[in-house]
């Protein structure tokens, strides 16, 4: 149980205390109604006595009475009805309620931190009330009147003839049987009479006098001269003077309304009951008396005299206008202090003169009278020792006795008179004499099997052993069990066990003794009171809390249990605190139904108490919880909810929009797009990709776009990327840099994507979704701000707002809303949240999986009429910093601005059109498309640029309009190039043109990447629209290829906020084999050419079709073979096929071989030689096909500049080495570029096509094969793995990359052989055949030329050595035995290119076949000694034949 004020012998001796009646003359009733009450609430705080008192037992012992307390009532002839008791009781329930600010007692029980409330105030109340209201019987003389006040004012014309008058009313009442109400003690009632007299307004003397008259006829022990009303009313009113009433009248009368205030239902007021109780003060007068009898204050009007105190609230509720006990009324108006001291001593006077010497009096008599009547010993006090010293009579079970609790006892019976004076011992405080009593009389009872006087025995037996001083015997449990099953189920008498459960229980709970205590306040718990229940169960969950181990989980149940019961009883605040209560122990626990249980009640409590706050906070944990409730019920309580929340917005019909808590937004998903949706694509005008909403974010290609971005923005602004630059980001979401303010462009939408999830299992409807944002005009080119405009203040000018009408959310589902915002002026805008009108489906519950809106379309949704309007707010946490220490440290949030765009001023949009755009391509084909750009904006725009990391994939044709293709019909068969009819004469010839690099953009020091699409005049108009021609070339590497183009551009007006803006696409081309192709080039034997220069190459090309035929390839036609270098050009072919064209059908392979020379024009320009092998010459050096070359070349010097900056280190050492290792290097170096043309035959849907393409092969060295797809994976991939395993032997072997830190610098690397061998180059000129006659002349002596050709660009000296090395027997098996004849040396000086031949002489002395390269050649640079000098080697054996004739 919860702690009281009280101590449990207080509350017990108050509960019984002796009762005196009240009879006053009306003229005395008027004196104290002057204080605005009556004599019996005048004395009502004073009747405590604050001195001891003391009496004599039957023994003639002295016996101490303390803190005795008495009680004086007006007199009442009617019993209270039982209805009217519950209703009194229920609205001093209802009256207590727990103080506000009250700290609650913190208990802490395991995982369990509860707030508690530690005292129940209300359950006090009602104890105090049940127990004073509890009518008077006759198996007991506790509520009996032992004696009459009778009261008259001095200021009567005949105060003695009046005070006679009341003494017969009195004696009237008791003795007459037309009154069986109220009850009294002793057929010889003490009469006090009380003399009121007025000190204001009456002859204190003739007071005085009358007191004289009283005392000589009652007597001075008998009557009292009381004094009141010394306060005048005009004097004094400033003092202030104490009022001791308040307390005790409100009590008894239900004034406080405030409890009613909240209250739901429609309050009537019944004139016709003036009070709840009454005591007589607005009664009317008969017979000259001011008392009514024949009504009691507790008398309903109700006909059947009985209230159903469930429906007690709904019905018509009685609320009175108490003017005794009014907030505003003041009580002892005329009293003083002095005043108060007068009824203080009028009190003790009378209790000591008059009633204790009574009440001993009376014991005396009924102890004399039960002595002489049973013939006992003297005293009954010695007898009933002598009896308990005895053997015990064994008690009859309950079971076993007979249901007499009808049996009644005459007045006069024996047995009573024990009864009664035992209850008169206890009212003074005599427990063991009571005890003795009690326990004799309980004997008497059960031997007479009088149920109800032994049960009444039993109760105050036990109460008395429990209060005796110094506890001589342990409490008597078992009377009280005995008592309260005889009371409940024998005599049906549910008030007076519910005495016994009150007092057993406190002494219980005194003792500690919770457990017990618990279980009897349950037994008592039944259907016939909820309000009785509803406390009993409160305080049993109390003492499991209060226990030494406390039982949290039995406290909470039956804290439900207490709830409900007074929820049935109209005690709606006391439900729901009880309730609330219990959901601290419920909370978060996973009981999740009966969390929602508990929500729902506390849901529908609030709601009931006009708590519209709560009630909302409860129904929204229902909802938000992860709910394991069945659909239907969950429907339920969301239209508990949405009708809850429709009361609180019509109550504040203009406040803010209230925050709903249904369907949950995932704020960090949201995303934000800037910009139109792309348009779709139209027959063959297909629209840029773009960005929209629909692409999933992939962080790589961000990062690409953002590269592309910084690196046309870097080439723009002369490569320094601004301080201020922003990458565009169309899109905005979780992944995104959303530290800086996005940038949205005015009069262009705004598209926000919420992301909605429904956690219920029944489907919502959300109506008339929106934007919820607040804006700040501004003008970015002027200094003042705008005033703030939030939604509902301002209309589309400003913001326009798109709303979805209807957004079904199914059960469980999650679901995306993209709403919009037009932009009409520049400023800050503010994107708060989402607003909209919260409803569900009419009779939407899914069954068996089936959703029963599956075929209902926008507009059709049938709601069921309740929805309400309400705000979410999109608050997204930015993302967790981590960069300094402190920030590691600690959790820190970085700020998340994509809801907080900026609006600009009007910037032109471009939209980009791809027409004939080709999907597939074969490896290397050229193909021919238009591309078309559209200002749909208001103003210019300029500076187009394209910018792609496969810049080598397409073109926009040349700088100048002669090097760029009109269109393809100038051509024979539609040709993407640029072709001339040839001359049959021509055919194997090389045709020359040149171009420069600068033309095709390369070579300007821009990044290559970056390419200026070629405006008309530079600018496109607002709503102009251009074509451009594009030309495409398949990558070299098959399969798919996604290949990303930025599209560039300015307003020709400059903006403070935003600079450029940029569109993306991403183009997807699927590429399937064609051709491969190998080269090498190596330098001619033949030194010297037709006009007589030297250094001449020989080229060989090795093309092989790959093609599998599964693209429908036919064959392929090698049309033509270019060259294109600033130094090489090819002169013819040297193929000795006679075939004009070059086929090759699948798998097949063809082998080429050229003849290139050396270029005579300046290093400025490039020079590109055209070997024709048809009718067409397609020219080179003009677009698309010097485009493509220039294209792969920049491309190539990239990817050689990247492995050069690696060995930066390396480099920095040979910078300072001597020029000459660069000199033989470059010996063996070729700058030449092969482009082999080629037209491809393919059969589509019958209908053959002719498809055209180009390779490009890059000569770097001297006898090192090049190819034109270099990759060895991807030339693995191409080939498969059996040509993989011919082609891997013939390709030069791979060197693995080695890293490591070089430890000191590197001395200078000496050149190889294989450069060293090129720094000379030597032929032997000679006749295959000799004949000669070796019997004529023993020594034949044929004459040899020995051709020496310089190769590099410096002056190089040269030696001979004609000796013969070796000397071996193989040696000479290898070169034969002839000699040379002269010089064995020659020292010789060549210049740079020059060709010097030396005439030699061989002797040979046999005939057969020798090998006259055996000469051996070492060469030196002019300005080194020995540094480099080494032998050249041959590179083939020169054979001669000698022969004898």
């Amino acid at each position: 149980m919860a702690q009281c004020v009280q101590s449990v012998q207080e509350f017990i001796q108050d509960s019984f205390v002796p009762l005196v009646a009240a009879l006053c003359s009306e003229e005395a009733e008027r004196l104290t109604r002057k204080n605005n009450l009556s004599f019996a609430e005048l004395v009502k705080p004073f009747c405590r006595l604050t001195s001891e008192a003391h009496m004599r037992d039957p023994n003639n012992q002295v016996h101490i009475i303390k803190n005795l307390k008495i009680a004086v009532n007006n007199i009442i002839t009617h019993p209270p009805q039982p209805g009217a008791i519950r209703k009194l009781l229920n609205d001093v329930v209802s009256v207590s309620q727990p103080a506000e600010g009250l700290v609650a007692n913190v208990i802490t029980a395991g995982d369990y931190d509860l707030n508690i409330s530690a005292t129940t105030p209300w359950f006090e109340s009602y104890r105090e009330c049940f127990l004073q209201s509890m009518p008077a019987s006759d198996h007991e003389f506790l509520n009996h009147y032992v004696a009459c006040m009778l009261v008259v004012s001095s200021s009567e014309p005949e105060p003695v003839e009046q005070f006679l008058k009341l003494s017969q009313e009195q004696h009237r009442i008791q003795h007459s049987s037309e009154y069986l109400y109220p009850k009294w003690f002793i057929p010889n009632t003490l009469k006090y009479y009380v003399l009121l007299h007025d000190v204001s307004t009456g002859e204190e003397q003739r007071a005085d006098s009358i007191y004289e008259e009283m005392k000589q006829r009652y007597g001075t022990q008998g009557c009292y001269l009381l004094k009141i009303n010394s306060r005048v009313s005009n004097r004094g009113m400033d003092e202030q003077i104490p009022d001791p009433w308040s307390q005790y009248l409100q009590k008894n009368t239900i004034q406080n309304q405030d409890c009613y205030e909240d209250c739901p239902y429609t309050v009537i007021p019944n004139k016709s009951t003036d009070h709840l109780i009454s005591d007589g003060l607005d009664s009317e007068i008969k017979d000259g008396l001011s008392n009514n009898f024949k009504t009691h204050p507790l008398q309903l009007d109700h006909p059947s005299g009985s209230l159903d105190t469930t429906d007690y609230m709904k019905a018509t509720a009685v609320l009175q206008d108490s003017k005794k006990a009014n907030s505003g009324t003041p009580h002892g108006a005329c009293l003083t202090l002095t005043d108060h001291d007068r009824i203080r001593q009028f009190i003790q006077e009378f209790t000591f003169r008059g009633l204790m010497p009574h009440i001993e009096k009376t014991i005396r008599q009924l102890n004399d009278q039960l002595i002489s009547r049973k013939g006992l010993s003297r005293s009954l006090f010695s007898a009933t020792k002598k009896w308990f010293s005895g053997s015990k009579v064994p008690e009859k079970s309950i079971n076993e006795l007979k249901n007499t609790s009808g049996l009644l006892y005459p007045p006069e019976a024996p047995e009573l008179q024990i009864r009664k004076m035992a209850d008169l011992c206890f009212l003074v405080q005599h427990y063991e004499l009571a005890y003795s009593c009690y326990h004799t009389a309980k004997k008497d009872f059960l031997n007479d099997q009088a149920m109800l006087y032994a049960a009444g025995a039993l109760e105050m037996a036990a109460v008395s052993a429990f209060l005796q001083p110094g506890a001589p015997r342990p409490y008597p449990a078992h009377y009280m069990e005995t008592a309260i099953q005889t009371y409940r189920d024998i005599c049906k008498n549910m008030v007076l066990a519910e005495r016994c459960v009150l007092l057993s229980a406190e002494i219980l709970k005194s003792q500690s003794k919770y457990s017990e205590a618990a279980a009897l306040l349950i037994r008592l718990t039944s259907e016939d009171s909820d309000l009785r229940s509803a406390l009993l169960l409160e305080q049993a969950a109390h003492c499991f809390i209060n226990m030494k181990s406390p039982m949290v989980r039995k406290f909470a149940f039956h804290m439900i249990l207490a709830g409900h019961r007074f929820s049935k009883a109209g005690q709606k605040k006391h439900a729901l605190r009880c309730y609330c209560q219990a959901m601290q122990v419920y909370k978060g626990k996973g009981w999740s139904l009966a969390e929602d249980h508990i929500n729902f009640t506390i849901g529908r409590q609030s709601f009931t108490l006009r708590q519209l706050d709560n009630a909302v906070s409860a129904f929204r944990h229902i909802l938000i919880n992860d709910s394991k409730q069945p659909p239907a019920q969950q429907g339920a309580f969301l239209r508990e909810y949405l009708y809850v929340y429709k009361n609180v917005t019509q109550l504040s019909p203009d406040g803010p929009l209230p925050q709903l808590p249904l369907p949950y937004i995932n704020s960090s998903a949201t995303r934000v797009f800037f910009g139109h949706d792309r348009r779709p694509a139209e027959g063959e005008k297909q629209a840029a990709t773009h960005v929209s909403l629909d692409q999933e974010y992939d962080s790589e290609s961000s990062q690409q776009w953002k590269e592309l971005e910084e690196q046309v923005v870097c080439v723009i602004n002369k490569g320094i990327i601004p301080s201020n630059f922003q990458p565009t980001q169309f899109c905005l979401n979780r992944y995104s840099d959303n530290s800086r303010f996005p940038l949205a462009v005015i009069e262009e939408p705004i598209t926000v994507e919420v992301s909605f999830r429904n956690p219920l299992k029944v489907p919502l409807l959300l109506t008339d979704l929106s934007l919820l944002w607040k804006f700040q005009p501004k003008d970015f080119n002027a200094k003042h701000d705008g005033q703030t405009e939030e939604l509902g203040t301002c209309d589309d000018d400003t913001i326009g707002t798109e709303a979805i009408a209807e957004f079904l959310i199914n059960s469980e589902e999650t679901k995306v809303a993209r709403l919009k915002l037009f932009p009409h002026q520049t400023g800050e805008l503010h994107i708060l949240g989402v607003v909209y009108n919260l409803g569900t489906v009419q009779g939407a519950v899914t069954l068996d999986g089936i959703e029963p809106s599956i075929g209902l379309q926008t507009g059709k949704f049938v709601s069921n009429g309740l929805s309400v309007q309400g705000r979410q707010d999109l608050e997204i946490q930015g993302p967790r910093l981590n960069n300094t220490k402190e920030e590691k440290t600690s959790i820190k949030y970085g700020p998340d601005r994509r809801l907080d765009p900026i609006i600009t001023e009007e910037m032109p949009l471009l939209e980009v059109f791809f027409i004939n755009f080709p999907t597939g391509l074969l490896c290397g084909e050229i193909r021919k498309a238009y591309v078309e750009f559209v200002n749909v904006s208001k103003c210019p725009l300029t500076a187009l640029k394209v910018v792609s990391k496969h810049p080598e994939f397409f073109t926009f044709g040349g700088n100048t309009a002669a090097l760029t293709p009109l269109s393809p019909s100038a051509s024979e068969n539609c040709s993407a190039y640029k072709t001339v009819v040839t001359d049959p004469t021509s055919v194997r010839t090389a045709l020359l043109s040149s171009a420069s690099s600068v033309d095709f953009g390369v070579g300007t020091g821009s990044q290559p990447e970056v390419i200026h699409v070629p405006l008309p005049d530079a600018v496109l108009l607002p709503g102009a629209s251009v074509q451009l021609p594009m030309w495409l070339r398949g990558p070299d590497e098959e399969g798919v290829h996604e290949i990303n183009f930025l599209f560039y551009y300015e307003s020709i007006r400059r903006h403070s906020k935003m600079c450029h803006r940029v569109l993306r696409h991403t183009a997807v081309i699927c590429t399937s084999r064609s051709l491969h192709i190998r080269a090498t080039v190596c330098r001619s034997n033949a030194l010297e050419d037709e006009e007589g220069r030297g250094d001449n190459m020989l080229v060989f090309v090795d093309v092989e079709n790959i093609n599998t035929s599964e693209t429908g390839v036919k064959e392929f036609h090698i049309v033509q073979v270019s060259s294109n270098s600033k130094h090489w050009k090819l002169q013819k072919s040297v193929n000795i096929s006679e075939d004009k064209d070059t086929k090759l059908a699948s798998r097949e392979r063809a082998k080429l071989c050229f003849k290139a020379v050396r270029c005579k024009n300046s290093e400025e320009n490039y020079t590109f030689a055209d070997i024709v092998f048809g009718n067409e010459q397609i020219i080179s050096s003009a677009s698309p096909c010097a485009d493509f070359f220039f294209q792969s070349l920049s491309s190539e010097f990239k990817r050689i500049h990247v492995q050069s900056r690696s060995h930066a280190s390396q480099r920095a050492v040979k910078q300072s080495f001597d020029e000459t290792v660069r000199l033989i290097q470059r010996c063996s170096e070729v700058d030449l570029n092969i482009v082999v043309l080629w037209k491809a035959y393919v059969v589509e849907d019958n209908k053959q096509l002719i498809l055209e393409g180009q390779h490009h092969v890059a000569l770097n060295t001297v006898g090192k094969e090049a190819f034109s797809f270099p990759q060895k994976q991807g030339l693995k991939k191409i080939l498969g793995n059996s040509d993989w395993e011919d082609l891997e032997q013939e390709l030069p072997e791979m060197v693995l990359l080695k890293f490591f830190r070089p430890e000191g610098t590197p001395g200078p690397a000496r050149p190889t052989p294989e450069q060293l061998s090129n720094l000379i180059k030597t032929s032997l000129h000679y006749p295959e055949s000799f004949n000669h006659s070796f019997h004529q002349k023993s020594l034949c002596l044929v004459p040899v030329t020995l051709l020496l050709s310089n190769c590099s660009q410096a002056v190089v000296d040269v030696m001979i050595d004609l000796r013969h090395k070796t000397t071996s027997p193989e040696a000479l098996e290898i070169h034969g035995s002839f000699t040379w004849l002269g010089q064995t040396q020659y020292k010789l000086q060549l210049k740079s290119q020059e060709v010097c031949s030396l005439q030699l002489k061989a002797c040979f002395v046999h005939t057969g076949v020798y090998n006259l390269g055996t000469p051996r050649v070492f060469a030196k640079l002019v300005d080194q000694v020995t540094l480099f000098e080494t032998s050249q080697q041959n590179s083939m054996p020169a054979l001669i034949i000698i022969n004898n004739i």
